[in-house]
Order: C-alpha cells, then sequence, then structure tokens
C-alpha cells in the first residue's frame, strides 16, 4: 500500500526558489540569446564612429551639390519670371496707350455720325472678342486699321507671356519643392553624424576628426613664411594671373567655417569656396562641383599647377583648389574648417584648368 501514497508536496522557498529562479533566468538569458534580442548592442569602436561619420558627411555633401543645383536652377526661374511679369506690365502699358487711341477715333466718329458701336470699342473689357467682329474694321480708316491690328497684336503678345509665366511659377515650383527634400537629406545626415559624434568621448572625437584647426592655423603660419613644409602663395607658378588671384583669396579664407550652401564671404561649401576664389579673381564658375569641372580644360593629375580645381569621389562630389606640392585648400565638412589638406586625403577623381 505504501507504493500507492501520494507524494508529499515539497515548499517553493528557501534554497528551493533560489534555485528555480537561477533556472529560469538562465533559461531566459538563453534564449534572448538565441533571439538577438535583450542584449545591448555594444557601443562602436571610434574607428567605427569615424568610417560612419566620413559616410555621413560624403553622402550629405552629395546632397549638398544637388541643393546647390536645385537653387541656382530656382534663381533662374525667378529671374526669368521677373522678366516675363516686367515685359507683360510693358506691353500691358502699351495696350492701354492703344485703346485709348481707338476710344479716341470712335467718339470722334460717333460725334460725326458714326456707328454707335465704334464706342463700344473703346469701353468694352474685352476688346479682343468686339475686333472679331468685322464690321469697325470694314468701316474704319487705314489709321484705325493699323490700330486695330496692334491692339490684337499686343493682345496675342500679352496672352503668350502670361502662359509663359505660368509655365515658369510650375517650373519654380517643382525646385523648391527639390530644395526641400535635398535639405531634409542634408540634414538628416548631419544629425545622424552629430548623434554619432556625441557617443564619444572628447579626446576620441578630436582623435579621429584631426586637429580641426591646425592645419589652417599652420597654413596661415605657412603664407608668412613661418613653415616649410606647406606651399607658401606665390611659391609656384599658377596657370596665369587669375588662378593666382584665386589661390591667394583661398589662403585668405583659412580657418573659415564650412556651411553648406555658402559661397561666403564667412563660410564656405567645398564647391561655394572655389566659385569664390575665382570670383574674386574675375570669373564666374557655376554653383556646383558636377558643373565646375566641365568649366574649363581637364588637365592630368602631373600637369597640375596652382590655381587648377581638383574633384573627388566617383560621382564628382568634392572639389579644392590646387595649390601646389600635392596639397589643396579646401571646405571639408561641418566637422573641420576651410584647410590646407593632401591631394590623397580624398579619392581623387580628375582636375579642370580654369581658361
Amino acid at each position: 500500500m505504501a507504493a500507492h501514497r501520494k507524494p508529499r508536496q515539497r515548499s517553493l522557498g528557501g534554497r528551493t526558489v533560489r534555485t528555480a529562479a537561477t533556472i529560469a533566468l538562465a533559461g531566459a538569458a538563453g534564449a534572448a540569446g538565441f533571439d538577438g534580442t535583450g542584449h545591448a548592442a555594444p557601443d562602436p569602436t571610434p574607428a567605427q564612429v569615424k568610417a560612419k561619420v566620413d559616410k555621413l558627411y560624403q553622402e550629405a555633401e552629395a546632397a549638398t551639390e544637388k541643393y546647390n543645383g536645385a537653387q541656382e536652377k530656382a534663381t533662374a526661374a525667378e529671374q526669368r519670371l521677373k522678366s516675363l511679369r516686367d515685359e507683360a506690365a510693358r506691353k500691358e502699358a502699351r495696350l492701354n496707350s492703344a485703346r485709348e487711341e481707338l476710344g479716341s477715333m470712335a467718339a470722334a466718329q460717333y460725334r460725326s455720325g458714326g456707328l454707335a458701336p465704334a464706342m463700344q470699342l473703346a469701353l468694352s473689357d474685352d476688346p479682343d472678342q468686339y475686333l472679331d467682329g468685322a464690321a469697325f474694321a470694314e468701316r474704319a480708316g487705314d489709321r484705325q486699321s493699323a490700330a486695330v491690328t496692334r491692339v490684337r497684336r499686343q493682345l496675342r503678345e500679352i496672352e503668350q507671356l502670361r502662359g509663359a509665366a505660368r509655365l515658369e511659377l510650375t517650373s519654380l515650383a517643382a525646385r523648391r519643392a527639390e530644395l526641400k527634400r535635398h535639405k531634409e537629406t542634408i540634414t538628416g545626415k548631419l544629425d545622424a553624424a552629430r548623434r554619432l559624434l556625441s557617443r564619444l568621448t572628447a579626446a576620441e572625437r578630436a582623435r579621429i576628426q584631426g586637429d580641426t584647426g591646425g592645419d589652417g592655423a599652420r597654413a596661415s603660419r605657412a603664407s608668412a613664411g613661418g613653415r616649410d613644409d606647406l606651399p607658401v602663395p606665390g611659391s609656384a607658378a599658377a596657370s596665369d594671373a587669375r588662378a593666382a588671384a584665386a589661390v591667394s583669396y583661398a589662403y585668405s579664407k583659412l580657418g573659415s567655417p564650412y556651411v553648406w550652401g555658402a559661397t561666403g564671404p564667412d563660410a564656405f561649401d567645398c564647391s561655394g569656396l572655389v566659385l569664390a576664389a575665382y570670383r574674386s579673381a574675375g570669373v564666374s564658375l557655376p554653383r556646383t562641383t558636377y558643373s565646375q569641372i566641365d568649366a574649363g580644360r581637364r588637365v592630368s593629375r602631373s600637369e597640375l599647377l596652382p590655381g587648377d580645381l581638383v574633384f573627388f569621389y566617383s560621382g564628382i562630389t568634392h572639389v579644392g583648389l590646387y595649390i601646389g606640392g600635392g596639397r589643396m585648400i579646401h571646405a571639408p565638412n561641418p566637422s573641420a574648417p576651410v584647410r590646407v589638406a593632401p591631394l590623397d586625403e580624398m579619392p581623387y577623381a580628375g582636375a579642370t584648368r580654369v581658361v
């Protein structure tokens, strides 16, 4: 009978509870390990952060050049729209004069016993519709016929201008929408880069970003003869006087902050610095890197002279100004100011000599 007795229930207390809890926790930890949850992702190393931040900066700069291109087109569309509206206003003024002339003719004709409908032309809100009738033109003299023809032509021209203005408005709206998209891309990538960098200590950030003020300060001292390892303005022959002036301008801007979309005088993005440097020499360059590369004659790396434009990355998304000695002045990214850097700092893509 003893074999059939119900086993005695043991209390879940003391050591038994602790053992069960340990087993349960171990099982939960094991399960978490299998499904990838429950473990905090390890913090990226400074080298990994640098790689991610560099990629974000490159992508932001590519978006910046697209933004610059869209801004250039939007500005051109705004100028065309203004010109169209100004021209339409001038033509409308001339049309009003022509209508007044026709009205005077009609009034004189009415006083001399002419047909009253002529007066309708002067008073009509829609003279073109009235002029479609042949009665007035048939009774008018040569002068009146010429005036009618002039009014017809001016009405057509004004309508054409209004149609062109409507197209420009549509184009401008599309450009502004494009600007908004690129701006959101840029700010999103720059914010992501800032968040990554904020996870590092100040010392780690300094190590991966380098001495952001150092190159600019050292190059400034070099321009005064303080360093032998950096090119000095005028120490190498530029391609011409304009190129020399552009190089001199770039030296004067060392240490200026990088701001996307900026063309100076106190802040620059990469293509904005090159544009401003040549603008100071009286040369007008396109706004974007992918247009600037076609603004002159392509030269090989072995032919480089100070003042040549040097381009980087396969998408031609970065540009600097060559200063000799295998170095350039450029606006790198938001983490560093305008500074001197070696050409090998980024993947080299080609060079152009401004002509």
